[in-house]
């Protein structure tokens, strides 16, 4: 799994994920999210339109992230999400918490 990081504005951070958030795939990113936390961008946006399989692991990093951002008063965004990784944030109601797939203008 690879994270892309793409700023969309000075305000808003565009993490592209490619290939399976899984177990190896998210210990291999830690570093890449601890690095997201430490900058400056008011929103952040999961990109899942690359992510065909999401597990416990996924889940974990991306509430992880979602948490430490909280506690900066900032936000977080889940986009393109599809497939297995919708359903199971859907199973997981994780969109009480974080947007998922909203569109914003």
């Amino acid at each position: 799994m690879e994270l892309h990081q793409f700023e969309s504005n000075e305000d808003i951070l565009v993490l592209s994920v490619q290939g399976d958030m899984d177990a190896i795939g998210c210990r291999d990113i830690q570093p890449s999210i601890d690095s997201v936390i430490e900058q400056e961008h008011h929103q952040v946006q999961i990109d899942l339109s690359h992510v065909a399989f999401l597990d416990s692991s996924g889940i974990g990093a991306i509430v992880y992230l979602y948490k430490r951002l909280i506690e900066k008063d900032r936000t977080m965004q889940i986009k393109n999400a599809h497939g297995q990784p919708l359903e199971l944030l859907k199973l997981l109601r994780i969109e009480n918490a974080i947007p998922v797939n909203k569109t914003t203008h």
